[in-house]
């Protein structure tokens, strides 16, 4: 855990969000500037700086966390489609240095995205 992330801080219960899973390794919180009529964030519960961080024994982790993307975006009742983003580094549109998954859906989505 990092002391100044607020991820960490948010999964540490120690900032406020609300949470719609969370079990040991990874938790799911709403955006709190959304892009769509449902944006989630999937997170996992260490701290990673980004995906670039990631290396080989990571792979269950990164599994994971799309798999509850997946999850979730059932749970949303995303069935028409959803979009899940991955932000990396700060020319890659990362605003929170803590690695994160965006599942966005409940509109029509355009590409390109921005």
């Amino acid at each position: 855990m990092e002391p100044a992330c607020v991820f960490c801080l948010i999964a540490k219960g120690q900032l406020p969000a609300q949470t719609v899973f969370e079990d040991q390794e990874l938790m799911v919180f709403r955006d709190l500037n959304p892009m769509g009529p449902s944006h989630l964030l999937v997170i996992p519960r260490r701290h990673i700086g980004s995906l670039a961080e990631l290396g080989q024994e990571d792979r269950d982790l990164l599994g994971s966390l799309m798999l509850r993307a997946a999850e979730v975006a059932r749970q949303e009742g995303l069935a028409r489609g959803f979009r899940t983003v991955i932000n990396t580094g700060p020319e890659g549109g990362q605003t929170v240095g803590h690695l994160h998954v965006h599942v966005i859906g409940g509109r029509q989505m355009t590409w390109p995205p921005g």
